[in-house]
């Protein structure tokens, strides 16, 4: 596989490139919403990945509350058009919680944002970051259907949603004459299996585009987790519940992460190398999302990109991390509330 292989997105007959650079490190902020690349940087990593050969790009209206948003339009300019664009509505973009959500509203105002920050006249790819509970389904995709008839985005997809949400997505567009989404974005590594069971084959299914993110499973196949290593502290104390390796299911992982960095070793290749080819791989995988905060970050993305891996390798990370596994429910990108608030299952 290299970065000249293009993949078409989905049923759309689309090519974009197997590696897709997401945005979500750009932008300066402040406070919470920081982020660890500055504008500057960010722009020189987003030209350097078009040079490279990068042609899809991921953002989110919610990365440092619009300003990577705003990076990526300032780097765009006079390259748009070489660009698949995907964007994403739903988080909360300021302190009044109506500025929020999937229902109509919120979206005809999120999109006029959006297109703003990015300085451009359409969104390729508008994506719900997540599902809304509160919303009925066929409300938001009526409103993305309307959407595309104004010129205003050309595709819509969804994120994270489970595989009932999936299948129920298209029904309700078939069944009410709409355009159906068009893909879906997921988390996938060698740790973060999960979405095997159901979610890519139901992708596969349907014909949609999958733009697959978290190659290195949040950091945890960067090199860093290993059993030497002690209690890596990179965002220990912001997300315990992922990166605290005393739980019993941490544990696990961390003797997998561990596990397959030795792999790499043997097959001298650099885990970063084994992570992002392993994702490349699964067939229903349109193209891997990428998180560089630097240039260096950048480039060993990029020769990964080259990395071609056997059936022996591949049967070989099945026997250290099974097929479906998912070590942490919340490495599934968001927990369902039936599962998550006690409330839901007990009153």
């Amino acid at each position: 596989m290299s970065l000249s292989e293009l993949r078409v997105f989905g049923r759309s007959g689309t090519p974009i490139s197997p590696l897709a650079l997401g945005t979500m490190n750009f932008g300066e902020g402040t406070g919470s919403h920081s982020a660890p690349t500055g504008a500057e940087e960010s722009i020189r990593i987003i030209h350097a990945a078009l040079d490279a050969g990068i042609t899809a790009i991921d953002t989110a209206d919610v990365y440092s509350q619009g300003e990577s948003e705003q990076v990526v339009g300032r780097a765009l300019r006079g390259r748009r058009d070489e660009v698949f664009l995907a964007t994403k509505f739903h988080g909360q973009m300021s302190p009044n919680p109506a500025h929020s959500g999937n229902s109509r509203r919120w979206i005809t105002q999120a999109v006029e944002g959006s297109l703003r920050r990015l300085q451009t006249d359409r969104i390729d790819l508008y994506q719900a970051h997540r599902p809304d509970y509160n919303t009925d389904v066929l409300e938001t995709i009526t409103t993305l259907n309307d959407l595309i008839r104004q010129g205003k985005i050309l595709y819509y997809g969804t994120s994270v949603f489970t595989p009932a949400q999936l299948v129920e997505a298209q029904w309700l567009a078939t069944t009410n004459h709409l355009i159906p989404p068009l893909g879906n974005q997921v988390p996938y590594s060698m740790l973060v299996r999960g979405n095997e069971r159901d979610v890519l084959p139901i992708a596969q299914q349907y014909g949609l585009g999958v733009l697959a993110y978290g190659p290195l499973a949040g950091g945890w196949l960067s090199g860093s987790f290993v059993l030497e290593s002690g209690q890596p502290p990179t965002r220990v104390h912001t997300l315990p519940g992922r990166y605290d390796i005393s739980g019993p299911s941490s544990e696990r992982k961390l003797l997998a992460a561990d596990s397959l960095a030795r792999l790499a070793d043997k097959l001298e290749l650099s885990l970063v190398d084994l992570a992002v080819g392993f994702a490349l791989t699964h067939p229903a995988i349109s193209s891997v999302i990428i998180g560089p905060r630097s240039e260096e970050h950048l480039s060993a993305y990029l020769r990964a990109a080259d990395v071609r891996l056997g059936e022996s390798v591949l049967d070989a990370i099945d026997d250290l991390v099974p097929p479906g596994t998912n070590f942490v429910e919340r490495d599934a990108g968001a927990i369902v509330p039936s599962i998550e608030f006690a409330e839901l299952r007990r009153r």
